[in-house]
């Protein structure tokens, strides 16, 4: 029977080695986590609601169910999570919150008040509105392990995962995290049924409840392992979480071309050369304290490399 890591009473909102654990799984096993909407569970609960001040805490969001300990995992270990499947929830929203997004008004913190637009979701499609449907593309926007000292809240990242915010995790992608400590501690939450490059507007993405199955193994960290990496069936790709946003992308890069050296041995010089020719790269966050940015190489490219 396969394990379910349930999320009543298993919401944290800081990935830490301090936590206790809430369950255990074995490198190989399959198991289901279900991971809270970003707000109160249970407070979305009608197409056309309005969230108040009182429905959200900052910076008490982005709530991750966690943490979960992988047996065996140690100090020096890779923990190599693959998404197998999601499943959302048929209520989602995004919102507008004075204070968060692309545009803040941190003195007044007015802009445009607290609005909020929910939706259903339904056969594969974002209802938007009655005339505009958006296709779904559910995705984890909390994914980490524990960091390597104290605690890193929800709303934040690093190079321990956390709130990444990036599209490509998702099912039938793979994210790979250093681990920090025994057991690996890894936290899974603030899922999406869709979201923009930037996520610009704070809660910008359609924020939903979710399923997840997932698997987890252990290999060796490559020795220039620092920030997350993630695999897909067609791209490599490498990440970086930084303020400004240009260190992003240069942590990105950086981490890429290590990758390239390492694992496929194209020479660093190289490898710059050829990003600047190759690389597909954005920002996919500009809302958190640190900023996402992720840098991808098509693997049928690199393929050549090893003919």
């Amino acid at each position: 029977m396969t394990q379910r890591v349930a999320k009543e009473g298993n919401i944290k909102y800081a990935l830490s080695a301090a936590d206790a654990f809430i369950a255990r799984v074995a490198p190989g096993e399959t198991f289901v986590v279900e991971c809270a909407i970003n707000a109160n569970d249970g407070t979305i609960r009608h197409v056309g609601q309005q969230l108040t001040e009182a429905d959200v805490t900052l910076p008490f969001v982005n709530g991750a169910t966690g943490p979960i300990e992988v047996a065996g995992a140690r100090p020096g270990d890779m923990l190599v999570l693959e998404i197998v499947k999601m499943e959302v929830d048929t209520l989602g929203f995004t919102a507008l919150w004075p204070g968060i997004g692309m545009f803040p008004d941190w003195v007044r913190q007015k802009e445009f008040g607290l609005r909020t637009h929910v939706v259903e979701i339904k056969h594969g499609l974002v209802h938007w509105s009655d005339k505009v449907k958006l296709p779904v593309r559910p995705m984890i926007g909390v994914a980490g392990v524990a960091p390597v000292h104290g605690a890193v809240l929800t709303v934040d990242n690093g190079t321990h995962g956390g709130n990444l915010d990036v599209q490509e995790i998702t099912a039938d992608n793979k994210v790979m995290f250093r681990v920090n400590h025994d057991g690996a501690h890894l936290f899974l939450g603030d899922c999406h049924a869709l979201q923009g490059d930037g996520e610009a507007n704070g809660m910008g993405a359609i924020e939903v409840a979710a399923t997840l199955t997932v698997r987890v193994t252990l290999e060796t960290a490559p020795a220039r392992l620092t920030h997350p990496r993630i695999e897909t069936p067609t791209h490599i790709c490498t990440l970086g979480c930084a303020r400004p946003l240009e260190d992003a992308m240069r942590t990105a890069f950086q981490e890429m071309i290590y990758w390239l050296e390492d694992d496929y041995g194209i020479p660093a010089p190289e490898g710059y050369m050829l990003l600047g020719q190759i690389a597909e790269a954005r920002c996919t966050q500009v809302v958190n304290p640190k900023y996402t940015y992720i840098c991808k190489v098509d693997k049928a490219i690199l393929a050549q490399f090893a003919a």
